[in-house]
């Protein structure tokens, strides 16, 4: 399932997003930009930006929580929205989680936002989230070429995009 998040979830997220200095999570979610670990405290000092945000919520599986679903703006006045996924934990990569969270993520900000599209980006480097984003019916909308350097290697830049009939398609073939 996926959920705002609450309060008590805190000191859990914070152990599994910044508490570690390198976390393997990081080794796939845009590992070109630094990462850095957080003090507890000054984690804490954000919670307000945290708890019960419209935009970003946690995953939950049997009672687990195991990551978190986002989004921002690119351009909130003409509905143009970028969300996100991570997974934190190893032991639930593979195994349908990314793909079952998303599903019901992208449901929600199509039910709740005005949107057109809901799109995503990628990395090269990142075959789960291009391949989940081809699972879902996603179109890859760009390839920035050799623009993302990561340990000595360029990789290109993916850019994925559902428009809101195609997802109303897409979930009326799975139901069918």
């Amino acid at each position: 399932m996926i959920r705002p998040v609450r309060e008590q979830d805190l000191p859990l997220l914070w152990e599994l997003s910044v508490k570690e200095e390198a976390p393997e999570w990081k080794k796939w979610d845009a590992p070109y930009y630094e990462h850095q670990a957080i003090p507890y405290e000054n984690y804490m000092e954000r919670k307000e930006h945290l708890i019960g945000q419209k935009n970003f919520w946690a995953i939950e599986v049997d009672g687990d929580l195991i990551g978190t679903v986002s989004y921002y703006w690119e351009h909130e006045p003409s509905h143009w929205l970028e969300m996100g996924i991570v997974i934190y934990h190893p032991s639930y990569w593979s195994g349908g989680y990314g793909t079952r969270a998303l599903t019901l993520w992208i449901e929600h900000l199509f039910e709740t936002l005005p949107l057109v599209r809901v799109g995503y980006t990628t990395w090269s480097g990142n075959h789960r989230m291009i391949r989940v984003g081809e699972k879902l019916g996603f179109t890859m909308e760009a390839r920035l070429r050799k623009c993302r350097l990561h340990n000595g290697v360029y990789y290109d830049s993916i850019r994925m995009g559902m428009l809101r009939e195609e997802w109303n398609d897409f979930r009326t073939k799975q139901k069918g």
